[in-house]
């Protein structure tokens, strides 16, 4: 028998200073068993740095073909595309193709994510949006998840801090296209 999905409540109070959104998120998260909590944290954090009012987690894991995050415009095109991690290649671009705007979240190490998307050409690689996140934040967010989690999270200036109960964890994010930083 298949292990079921694990369920996460995120409580998000989330003020990004420099697109002045404020928003309480309630997010109910499914963890596919496949899935680690480092994979989750990125998830959830793409969630809430990319607010944008019918952004909605996708299948994930249970269906490959589906991003991790997305928008759909009112006529059922696909405005936004969210991958997290180190999506191939080849998914991307197809994601470049499919997708009005496509986005990737990822704590991976910048070797890993150079050598995967430098086998063959993106399509649009110009506009897909990469933010990189420190894996160093990634793994203490993972290591300290429960399965009720409150986070105050604020973004400002290029920097993200993440209050969760007494600690405060503070780390820049950087954002550039991913043609630049294959560049």
């Amino acid at each position: 028998m298949a292990k079921a999905s694990t369920l996460y409540r995120f409580q998000i109070e989330l003020a990004d200073i420099d697109r002045s959104v404020y928003e309480s998120l309630d997010l109910r998260v499914a963890c596919h068993p496949s899935e680690d909590a480092e994979r989750l944290v990125v998830r959830v954090l793409a969630r809430a740095i990319a607010h944008e009012e019918g952004l909605e987690f996708g299948k994930g894991l249970s269906n490959a073909e589906d991003p991790a995050l997305w928008l759909q415009s009112p006529l059922g095109d696909v405005d936004l595309w969210i991958d997290v991690g180190l999506p191939s290649a080849d998914r991307l671009h197809r994601a470049s193709k499919k997708a009005n705007r496509v986005m990737v979240f990822s704590s991976k190490t910048e070797d890993s994510m150079r050598k995967e998307w430098s086998t063959r050409a993106i399509h649009g690689a110009d506009a897909i949006e990469l933010v990189l996140l420190p894996g160093a934040l990634v793994q203490t967010l993972a290591a300290q998840l429960d399965r009720n989690v409150q986070w105050y999270l604020t973004l400002q200036e290029g920097a993200l801090s993440v209050t969760d109960g007494d600690q405060n964890h503070q780390a820049p994010i950087e954002r550039m296209p991913l043609s630049a930083f294959l560049g």
